[in-house]
């Protein structure tokens, strides 16, 4: 039978619930088990889609082009759970469920409310990742236990046990011990009220793992097991790491945390041992660089880190591919505007422009295009970021001088990127979206295809503008070639300045496809471009 695990977040948010459960996912499939992960998300938006970046960080895209939360990202990091829009469920879109079979009547009339009606939704949603070929199902829930949004979400956990026995479940908290300095001790109460916040409802956590600054020592420990009723060895400290989010599972595997759970749901241990050894050999990579490179990230978000958190993530992997460490400086675009490439720009090895939405920092953007074209620095453009390549390149080279999207501008002469007339004609501006995967097909010689190492790929789209088929000869005859399209021909994926070290542009998102181990072949391109530059600048032996 498949076994369910719970992990739910106590005293503050950002403790980092995604990561310790996707590295829960990476234990046991290390231990030859098969691995399902979800996120349960309490806010009442049907998903993070129409959501600011500023408010939740990037929309992380599937390959069914569902719009997730990101720590969607670090289970697809981590492990090899199949992921779909049954991974991601929002408080809106449980409610969206209820509401719709109330409206088709078949709740027979009956008053719908919050138990049954609603938790027999969310556990419905958990339930039916339980696959015959599934070993583990690992069900994160968003949120703070005390949050009054959340409330639906832990009584709908607490019951599942009740349903297919308490053996074959097991909740995990992670909470935080703060150290206090002028005490100079650390503070265990904030977790025994986080966990008996937990045992008010109905659920007592099996194993508590909790984040701190400092080693607790044995004393805490001992502490906070017996006072939130847990067994000493299943309290593990996750104590914040200095380098690298890459270094949580070593750290849970030396507290023993998988064998733990494989006693405690009695699973059977397929592959013996653990094998961690290239993990470690990894984490040797990201510990002991040989090289450094910067690369500047300019974007609309940058004051919120998690609004490109793939982003610097596929960044980080590329690096550990040529064993460098990646300086990433963030510009935003706004002030890119302001004060000139110049002055923002000289001296990095590398300028990406990441995607988004919106007229704000569009300028800034070009510029950076700009700045890389003419100054022959590897420069990556993302959706967003190969349409202004585009533009900047229709007005500097191709001399249209008001060329611009269509999205930017209702009046320009030269749309060089705009909406298709298939889309013009969607009345609904959500229909207008190419998401999820699609397949491109790569030019023979190109540096993408070089990079990818074949010519037929297939990559994840989140956009509505496209490039415009009109001037596509004439961008062709000046030096930026349309090197990746649709497999028939008619949407421009990759553009590629020819006379230029690496100059590529996709209208898709590589960084959504990248994982430590196997970084994606345009990120890994791009760095080892900029670590070439980086060693002609310094005069650095190859």
């Amino acid at each position: 039978m498949t076994k369910h695990i719970f992990v739910t977040g106590g005293v503050v948010s950002s403790l980092g619930t995604g990561l310790t459960s996707a590295s829960i996912g990476l234990l046991l499939e290390r231990r030859g088990l098969k691995v399902r992960m979800q996120k349960l998300d309490p806010y009442i938006n049907v998903d993070p889609g129409t959501m600011s970046p500023y408010q939740h960080g990037e929309v992380y895209v599937l390959d069914d082009g569902s719009e997730t939360d990101l720590d969607l990202g670090h289970y697809e990091r981590f492990t090899n759970s199949p992921l779909s829009r049954e991974s991601n469920y929002t408080t809106g879109r449980i409610y969206q469920k209820v509401i719709a079979k109330e409206r088709r009547g078949e709740y027979l009339g009956k008053t719908v409310q919050v138990v049954p009606h609603v938790t027999d939704e969310i556990k419905a949603a958990v339930l039916n990742l339980a696959r015959p070929d599934t070993d583990v199902v690992i069900t994160e829930l968003g949120g703070t236990v005390g949050d009054i949004e959340g409330l639906p979400f832990l009584e709908a956990i607490r019951q599942i046990p009740l349903e297919i026995g308490k053996e074959n479940c097991l909740f995990i908290h992670l909470t935080l011990v703060p150290y206090l300095k002028a005490a100079k001790e650390a503070k265990t109460k904030p977790t025994q009220h986080s966990v008996g916040q937990l045992r008010q409802i109905g659920i007592q956590p099996d194993v508590l793992i909790v984040r701190t600054e400092r080693p607790l020592g044995r004393e805490n420990t001992d502490k906070i097991a017996l006072f939130c009723n847990v067994e000493k060895r299943a309290v593990i400290e996750e104590q914040d790491k200095e380098f690298s989010i890459y270094e949580v599972p070593m750290g849970l595997v030396e507290h023993g945390l998988d064998q733990l759970i494989i006693e405690k749901l009695g699973l059977k241990d397929r592959a013996g041992r653990i094998n961690m050894d290239d993990w470690e050999q990894l984490m040797q990579r990201i510990l002991h660089p040989q090289n450094e490179v910067t690369i500047a990230v300019v974007g609309k978000y940058i004051d919120h880190r998690d609004a490109y958190k793939s982003i610097y993530e596929s960044l980080d992997h590329a690096g550990f591919s040529h064993s460098a460490r990646v300086l990433v400086k963030r510009i935003d675009a706004g002030d890119l505007e302001e004060q000139g490439a110049e002055m923002l720009l000289s001296g990095v090895d590398g300028i990406l422009v990441p995607g988004g939405f919106g007229m704000r920092g569009i300028e800034g953007k070009i510029l950076a295009a700009q700045y890389a074209r003419e100054c022959d620095i590897p420069y990556f453009g993302i959706c967003l970021g190969m349409q202004c390549a585009v533009i900047e390149y229709a007005r500097n080279v191709l001399g249209l001088k008001d060329a611009n999207s269509s999205e930017f501008s209702s009046t320009t002469d030269h749309p060089v990127i705009c909406l298709l007339e298939e889309q013009k004609r969607i009345t609904d501006k959500g229909g207008t979206m190419r998401l999820g995967a699609q397949p491109a097909v790569l030019m023979d010689g190109s540096k993408a295809a070089e990079c990818y190492g074949t010519q037929e790929i297939t990559e994840r789209h989140r956009h509505r503008y496209e490039f415009n088929p009109e001037y596509r000869q004439q961008f062709a005859k000046s030096g930026m070639q349309a090197t990746g399209t649709s497999p028939n021909g008619n949407l421009v994926e990759v553009v590629e300045v020819t006379n230029h070290p690496w100059y590529v542009a996709v209208q898709y998102h590589p960084e959504f496809k990248s994982k430590p181990m196997t970084p994606h072949p345009l990120f890994h391109g791009f760095v080892e471009a900029a670590l070439e530059r980086h060693r002609e600048r310094m005069q650095l032996p190859v």
